[in-house]
């Protein structure tokens, strides 16, 4: 909105205001809007949550020492969602299709969340929807973003291609093209791009839900992620870096990187308040709706295969519950003492603080790695 205020209306009038058609300064505007929108914002939600008796309630075969978190305000995560869209809408290009896609595919990962928060504070318990109709209602989101992606990859605004670190030259396409010959079934050449959409966006998804469990260490590391995503985003949509460090040239995702700018900076303001001990929580709300805008922005900019290292804490969090259900079940043993990751430290005697900044410490170097990969071809 400010941007065709700026760049249409008024600039013609004072040229000096020509800096907003840069994406760079944009970014910056985008950031600090959506930090000083969770900082100024962020204790009158707390109060509201208060007055609303919006209160997490602790699972009972959890780490003993979160008993005393019972009472904390949560559904944070609806501040979260709203500093990234509200400055993304004050500073990009609306006209974007990429910008659009990502704001549409956080606010329905948040309204998954927000909904199964409701429900957990509706029924005084940590229960809210049943895995079986969270899992279903993500899927059918990511089906929808790989339809409007399809969409876009048939007017040749996108690829879907993949991106291989360290592989210069290899690029595997997740079409089936020899379907395209078969009028009534070329719909299905793309089914294997959509499950691997589906993959990506549904596990990081739920991958930063699993790590949501210490004060501040999922807002810690989504902060990290984010900044790397902001970083590659640029990077992909001009095309002289691209052609520098081999990317797929993304052109029109230049606006994307003003979404980044307001992740990054909704997570900063946030972890002001998330930062232990915590005096709000982000809730399923926020969790999913981080991971879901994390994932879909790493399929546009076709980093899926790189988000394992650039997320990669979410990925270990995520790997030690599959790791410990499945062991479980096939020898009746546990791997972990408790999983998620963090729990298992904590039982092993380690301080909440010190694992959430030892958690961030490995956040960064991942993130770090991330971006020397551009240049290991």
């Amino acid at each position: 909105m400010l941007y065709y205020l700026f760049v249409y209306l008024l600039r013609p009038h004072f040229s000096p205001l020509n800096v907003f058609r840069y994406i760079t300064v944009r970014t910056a505007m985008a950031s600090t809007s959506a930090l000083l929108l969770s900082l100024l914002m962020g204790p009158w939600v707390i109060e509201r949550l208060r007055d609303l008796q919006v209160k997490q309630y602790i699972r009972e075969e959890g780490p003993k020492g979160h008993q005393k978190k019972a009472g904390t305000p949560t559904m944070g995560g609806v501040l979260i969602v709203a500093a990234i869209i509200i400055p993304t809408l004050l500073w990009a290009d609306l006209r974007n299709a990429y910008v659009l896609l990502a704001m549409g595919a956080t606010l329905a990962f948040g309204t998954i969340g927000f909904v199964d928060d409701y429900n957990k504070v509706v029924r005084r318990r940590n229960l809210g929807l049943t895995p079986r109709a969270k899992f279903s209602l993500q899927v059918m989101t990511c089906v929808l973003v790989g339809v409007a992606l399809v969409s876009l990859q048939t007017q040749g605004a996108y690829s879907t291609q993949l991106s291989v670190p360290f592989f210069k030259r290899l690029h595997p396409n997740l079409v089936i093209s020899s379907l395209f010959d078969h009028t009534y079934i070329w719909p299905l050449a793309y089914v294997p791009f959509v499950l691997f959409l589906v993959l990506v966006i549904v596990g990081c998804s739920n991958a930063v839900n699993l790590t949501d469990g210490l004060d501040g260490l999922a807002i810690g590391c989504v902060l990290v992620s984010s900044t790397a995503l902001t970083v590659l985003t640029y990077l992909s949509s001009n095309a002289k870096f691209a052609d520098y460090l081999d990317l797929q040239k993304i052109p029109d995702a230049g606006e994307l990187v003003i979404f980044c700018g307001s992740l990054a900076g909704a997570s900063l303001g946030f972890l002001w308040y998330n930062a232990h001990p915590a005096e709000m929580f982000m809730g399923d709300v926020g969790s999913l709706a981080l991971g879901g805008a994390i994932g879909t922005v790493a399929v546009i900019i076709k980093q899926e295969i790189l988000l394992l290292s650039i997320g990669g804490v979410f990925v270990l969090e995520a790997l030690s519950v599959i790791i410990q259900v499945g062991s479980f079940k096939l020898t009746g043993k546990r791997v972990f003492r408790m999983a998620p990751l963090h729990h298992h430290f904590e039982l092993l005697g380690w301080s909440e603080s010190k694992i959430i900044v030892r958690f961030w410490i490995v956040a960064l170097v991942f993130a770090l790695f991330s971006l020397t990969t551009l240049k290991l071809r």
